[in-house]
């Protein structure tokens, strides 16, 4: 006997991408969409669609997934992002696993990811995977500012088609973003106690540079890759440097005795991630808003 599914969607101002979006997923039992304030036509258009819509205040992308994760009521959930479609191909694996009374509790789902209209293939951007469907009773988000990432206790499993993943429409799309979560990303280096040195200024987004452009050969995708090797160099660079600011504005005035203690923000439990070196490592081949 088949199991049940439930979608779930966080949004905010996803009018040209949310229609797609949802028709990718009309096969699913339910979809469950927590909106953070749209003021665009979001919310009609996933009303058209029949998803369940709910408006809250923003929480952070963890903490606004795993809210969206309570609303749902079948036993799986499959968590996607406003610009991701669900391809025919992952439908059909992902009805097999419903269907499976040996399933395990969680899968991995490759992404292939656009940048400027066209799927990126190097760059260290595929197959870009992460835990999206899972039994809902055993996964759940780390609480986490960026790069948030399901965290399922229980066997893991593997997918084989992708999800088609529509992000940064333009360089300034990027920018933008890139400001945004570079912010992010350098609120949580400082909660968890970590300095900034000048390796990281410089050593950091230079070999981002080169292990993006040569070693996972971007220089292939022409011209797309050159950008966006730069690009995610230049994510890395403003990540420390915000990282540096924070710092230097916490020590006071010069010659103040002592500088503020660092607040842990690293979840308590079962999380299996790895420690803070490899994380940033990991925050850095996933780039902005990965």
């Amino acid at each position: 006997m088949r199991s049940s599914v439930s979608v779930a969607i966080i949004a905010l101002n996803e009018e040209k991408k949310i229609r797609a979006c949802l028709e990718s997923v009309r096969w699913a039992n339910e979809i469950v969409l927590c909106d953070s304030g749209s003021e665009d036509r979001t919310l009609e258009s996933a009303r058209e669609q029949g998803a369940r819509i709910y408006q809250d205040a923003w929480r952070g992308f963890s903490g606004h997934k795993n809210l969206a994760l309570t609303r749902c009521t079948h036993p799986w959930a499959l968590v996607l992002d406003a610009d991701e479609r669900v391809t025919p191909a992952l439908q059909e694996e992902i009805e097999r696993i419903l269907g499976d009374p040996e399933a395990l509790d969680g899968y991995l789902i490759p992404r292939r990811n656009y940048f400027l209209g066209q799927w990126v293939s190097r760059c260290g951007w595929y197959p870009d995977e992460s835990i999206r469907l899972f039994r809902r009773d055993r996964g759940r988000f780390a609480e986490r500012a960026v790069h948030e990432a399901v965290v399922v206790d229980g066997r893991v499993g593997r997918l084989t088609a992708p999800l088609d993943h529509f992000t940064y429409d333009s360089i300034g799309d990027y920018l933008r973003r890139m400001d945004r979560y570079s912010t992010l990303a350098a609120e949580e280096l400082r909660r968890g106690g970590r300095s900034v040195c000048l390796f990281d200024l410089i050593g950091r987004p230079a070999w981002t540079f080169v292990r993006m452009l040569l070693v996972q050969r971007g220089w292939r995708e022409g011209w797309r890759g050159v950008i966006l090797s730069g690009l995610y160099a230049c994510y890395v660079f403003s990540k420390y440097a915000k990282l540096w600011e924070l710092r230097d504005a916490g020590r006071g005035p010069r010659g103040a005795s002592h500088e503020p203690r660092a607040e842990s923000g690293e979840p308590k439990g079962k999380s299996r991630e790895p420690g803070a070196t490899s994380r940033e490592t990991r925050d850095e081949r996933r780039g902005v808003g990965a």
